[in-house]
């Protein structure tokens, strides 16, 4: 993956399943049945959100590194 973005990966109970969101992204998120899976799926849907930004001629956020959250 060239992009350097965050990646969150937390288990929902709800979902069953992990999650992984890519906050500098907006909406992309990705799923697996093991967190490798849900990372590996991440970094996929990572570069498809890319792919479609740029055929839509919008911007693409900078990758900033570690975000701080609450």
């Amino acid at each position: 993956m060239a992009a350097k973005y965050e990646i969150i990966i937390y288990w929902s109970k709800e979902d069953n399943a992990y999650l992984a969101e890519v906050p500098e992204l907006p909406g992309c998120m990705a799923d697996g049945e093991s967190y490798q899976k849900a990372l590996q799926n991440a970094e996929i849907i990572i570069q498809e959100w890319i792919e479609t930004a740029q055929d839509l001629n919008r911007r693409i956020p900078e990758p900033r590194g570690k975000l701080m959250y609450a």
